[in-house]
């Protein structure tokens, strides 16, 4: 994230000695993504976070398309997922392209057993039921529902989770997410004009330190392949760090909707982007004021971008019927609209309690058959 962040103790200057108080040095590691060119914190260690002891079989977890090429919009049913005891496991996606996996989980019990990390890609997870405790190697952040963890590729870390019916909707973006442009100055603050700002962005607050021997798993994505690496330290060792790049969660809850006379286009709503792809927040927020506007959105040619919309909570304007979690999927190529009648029920609605996410793909999406196992298959006529 384009602003500082530091926890824990760290020495005057970079790249110095750092002495233990008992004797001995800290372990320094610079870690940040883009190779010297994005974000990056300067970690200190207890010990080296080199020490591999074995690496196991690695385990393909390679999306497999079902719909290569579409046309047709869907309708997901995303609480149709099965609970599932293991944090990975549970973890079902639902659409994928070459910039991003898109997926739905029920987590029921915390990630403990071992540790996680994504080599391959950012993630951000949304809390769409449950709260609990993202543990990390550079600090712990609680989160509740409404909640987006962003978690930039390579923080290992695990999650604790406070009861067993959690419900999670997933990106994983294989670009750095990051906040919008149009909202930044040339330095990364966020402006007068944008939607939140750094006060509502929650960086770890609360730094672990572990300095132990043994055997800790830690399960690492890379190129979409499972490995189980052993490594003879406890990855929470760190003492002290400072940087840019760090995992940070933000409240749905603590968008500011821009609204205005008449209907507002999408990018109002955007709350993050990365390569090929936006996410936009739409949150409760008074309709349209000039005296013959439309609240609903108006028919719109998405020729270019695939736009997919997670259903939070709340009455949404432009559906007929869709409950918390559903998933739908408007392809580019074909034009989407209102349903039959929600443009008339708008006019004179004053004030909207819709929630939910969106995330507007500029590369075609494919499903998986986890997707067409979840689909309404009626959907796509549902404008008749």
């Amino acid at each position: 994230m384009p602003f500082y962040h530091k926890l824990g103790t760290i020495p005057h200057k970079r790249h110095t000695v750092f002495e233990k108080k008992d004797g001995g040095l800290y372990y320094e590691q610079l870690f940040g993504t883009e190779g010297f060119h994005g974000f990056a914190s300067l970690l200190y260690h207890n010990q080296r976070p080199t020490q591999i002891k074995s690496v196991s079989e690695p385990k393909d977890v390679t999306p497999i398309a079902a719909v290569g090429k579409n046309i047709s919009s869907r309708m997901l049913r995303g609480f149709d997922v099965q609970p599932t005891d293991d944090f990975l496991e549970s973890r079902v996606i639902v659409m994928f392209n070459n910039d991003l996996n898109i997926a739905v989980a029920a987590p029921k019990k915390s990630l403990t057993e071992y540790f996680y990390k994504n080599a391959d890609a950012d993630e951000m997870i949304f809390i769409h039921k449950g709260s609990g405790k993202l543990r990390t190697l550079v600090g712990n952040i609680d989160f509740s529902y409404g909640d987006y963890l962003i978690i930039p590729r390579g923080i290992i870390y695990q999650i604790q989770f406070d009861t067993e019916e959690n419900r999670l909707f997933i990106v994983e973006s294989f670009s750095p997410i990051v906040t919008p442009k149009h909202y930044r100055n040339n330095f990364g603050q966020l402006l007068e004009h944008s939607p939140f700002c750094e006060r509502d962005l929650r960086a770890p607050h609360e730094l672990e330190t572990h300095d132990e021997n043994g055997d800790f798993l830690i399960k690492i994505k890379k190129e979409n392949v499972l490995h189980d690496v052993v490594y003879a330290s406890h990855p929470f060792d760190v003492v002290g760090w400072d940087g840019y790049n760090f995992p940070y969660a933000f409240s749905i809850h603590d968008f500011e909707p821009i609204t205005g006379r008449v209907h507002q286009p999408p990018p109002v709503h955007q709350t993050f982007e990365a390569h090929n792809f936006v996410v936009c927040s739409f949150c409760p927020r008074l309709y349209d004021y000039h005296p013959k506007s439309i609240p609903a959105p108006y028919n719109h040619s998405n020729i270019d971008s695939d736009e997919v919309l997670y259903y939070v909570d709340g009455d949404f304007m432009s559906r007929n019927h869709v409950e918390k979690g559903y998933m739908s999927l408007h392809p580019g190529g074909i034009p989407h609209g209102p349903h039959p009648g929600a443009m008339e029920r708008s006019i004179g609605q004053k004030e909207t309690g819709e929630l939910a996410v969106m995330v507007d793909t500029f590369k075609p999406l494919k499903l998986t058959q986890a997707a067409l196992d979840m689909q309404d298959e009626s959907y796509v006529y549902s404008w008749l």
